[in-house]
């Protein structure tokens, strides 16, 4: 399933394009794909010559397979888990009953760990409303990094977006009306230039941006081997004084963790030898590794975050805006959440029908969700270390998983259902990733929706949410269905939900599409709240009352 985009040819140095990436790793492509869809001319700068074939992070959360479904990907996905399950040796388990309803059969439930203490899955409450609202991806969760990033190339492949292997970023400047960006294939100019580029990031760097944080105290590496005698090793994660290691779940697939002050030389490829050191120190065994297969990886637990993810027109995503310990996969997850809000932004920036101010709330709403999974993964370490005092935390927090409340509450947070962006809106919903909305016909809201832009859902009985929303037709899509609750949900073309109600009232989603989507991209009128009479109500709104629209400013 592997693409390669690869190009030969020199840059064009005269030819101005809306947006230049740097990063053909998933974030990279997710936003370049983003950036597509809501019609900006976008190119990727990748120093890679080919794609990293490196071992990283194993699977994918709920935003993150979500966003996939969004897209239309989510076939794609599946087919990866079931690959990947099948290798494994993994029987594949169905629910009796679909979610929400409908059709699409739940999968094995994944839990995954907090610092190596694997979450039991007959612990936790599936029922409980947040996992249940977001069952239908269930069979795209166990999608390895790799296979992620094919089936990424092959979307933005799909879109027509150039990715220019072997070409690195070497200077920038940024001229208030575009960028003018070194590269050593040539100079560029571009309107926009966004770095997905790494924990390294060259564009941070040459963009001035402060990266503050903790330093590293410990050195990880991952790799998938052969060994000669798995016997000695045991399944799992291990602790010791001396460090810890894990083997599993897939087969060869090898972890280690040593307290080591993250000493040595971290740009080195990882031999096989010093894996097979690393192996013997944390396991106490004389284990023997044969060979590598694929290239291994060399982490830390250096947490550092952007000080800004927006400097100009200079922007940020990824590991370029934040790094950390890959405890809990919440890394590749945290990324992808980057790219789908900024992406559908930019977009809309570059549109023309947003001012430049609809940037700002990239930085406000994805700075805070950075900030607490590096506290997040700052924690696990506390527990991880080999000394006396974080053995006895460890096996506090064992406890506390141990119960149905401390695991549900656990999973929840390492599967992202309950991120939440701060929005005004009193309804529930607003603010959160949109739940598994099934519809009357048996379809999803979320297969309405594969293109890109707003997706309003519209329950009302004579659909005066659709007509309202028709006035930003080619920015907003209009979903009806059975007059049910929510009677109306306004989704953003990141997932998240801008507007939901439960009654027939079109004022707030009127204030929500001005402030999301615009001014209206007709001339059809908008319909005033006060031709709008509420059917649990009947009582026409107070349209001189009623609050302005809220917009941005540039």
């Amino acid at each position: 399933m592997r693409v390669e985009q690869c190009s030969s040819e020199p840059v064009d140095a005269t030819r101005d394009v809306d947006v230049t990436v740097v990063g053909a790793g998933p974030v990279g492509l997710v936003l370049a794909a983003e950036l597509a869809l809501a019609g900006a001319t976008v190119q990727v700068f990748e120093r890679r010559t080919a794609p990293d074939e490196s071992a990283k992070a194993g699977g994918i959360n709920v935003p993150t397979a979500e966003a996939l479904d969004r897209r239309g990907l989510l076939p794609a996905a599946e087919q990866v888990q079931r690959e990947l399950f099948e290798r494994m040796g993994f029987a594949r388990a169905v629910d009796d009953q679909a979610p929400g309803g409908g059709e699409r059969a739940r999968q094995p439930r994944l839990t995954g760990h907090f610092a190596g203490m694997v979450l039991d899955a007959d612990l936790v409450d599936w029922s409980d409303p947040d996992l249940a609202a977001h069952a239908s991806v269930g069979g795209a969760r166990m999608v390895p990094q790799r296979e992620l990033e094919a089936l990424l190339a092959e979307h933005v492949a799909r879109l027509g977006v150039p990715v220019r292997r072997g070409v690195a970023v070497t200077a920038l400047d940024d001229t208030g009306d575009g960028v003018l960006v070194g590269t050593t294939a040539g100079p560029v100019r571009t309107g926009w230039l966004v770095g997905c580029d790494g924990g390294r990031s060259t564009v941070r760097r040459l963009a001035g941006v402060d990266f503050p944080g903790t330093d590293p105290e410990l050195t990880g590496r991952v790799a998938t081997v052969d060994i000669a005698d798995p016997e000695k090793l045991a399944n799992g994660w291990t602790w010791s004084t001396r460090g810890v290691y894990r083997c599993g779940p897939e087969r060869g697939r090898v972890i280690t963790v040593e307290f080591d002050g993250a000493s040595g030389d971290r740009s080195a490829p990882v031999t096989l030898a010093e894996l097979q050191a690393s192996l013997r120190r944390v396991s106490g065994t004389d284990v023997t590794l044969t060979a590598l297969r694929g290239a291994a990886t060399r982490w830390t637990d250096n947490a550092r975050q952007a000080a800004t993810y927006r400097s100009g027109r200079v922007l940020l995503a990824g590991d370029a805006a934040h790094v950390h310990s890959p405890f809990g996969g919440q890394g590749l997850n945290l990324g992808v959440g980057d790219a789908m809000n900024l992406g559908w932004k930019l977009g809309a920036v570059v549109a023309g029908w947003a001012p430049e101010g609809l940037l700002d709330t990239y930085d406000a709403e994805r700075h805070p969700l950075g900030a607490w999974v590096l506290d997040w993964t700052r924690a696990q370490i506390g527990v991880l270390r080999g000394d006396a005092k974080s053995a006895a935390l460890r096996a506090v927090v064992a406890d506390l998983l141990s119960t149905g409340a401390g695991a549900t509450h656990t999973v929840k947070q390492l599967s992202g259902v309950t991120q939440r962006v701060d929005l005004p809106g009193d309804h529930p919903l607003v603010g959160r990733f949109a739940p598994d909305l099934w519809l009357g016909n048996g379809s999803r809201l979320v297969d309405h929706g594969h293109g890109g832009g707003f997706l309003l859902l519209d329950r009302t009985p004579d659909g005066a949410f659709a007509r309202l929303a028709s006035a930003w037709a080619g920015r907003v899509s209009s979903v009806t269905d059975d007059h049910t609750t929510p009677t109306g949900v306004l989704v953003r073309p990141d997932g998240v939900v801008a507007w939901a109600s439960d009654t027939t009232d079109v004022t707030d989603l009127e204030a929500a599409l001005h402030r999301w989507a615009g001014a209206p991209s007709s001339a059809a009128r908008v319909c005033s709240p006060t031709a709008a009479r509420s059917t649990r109500t009947g009582t026409p709104s107070d349209a001189d009352g009623r609050p302005p629209a809220r917009t941005f400013e540039s």
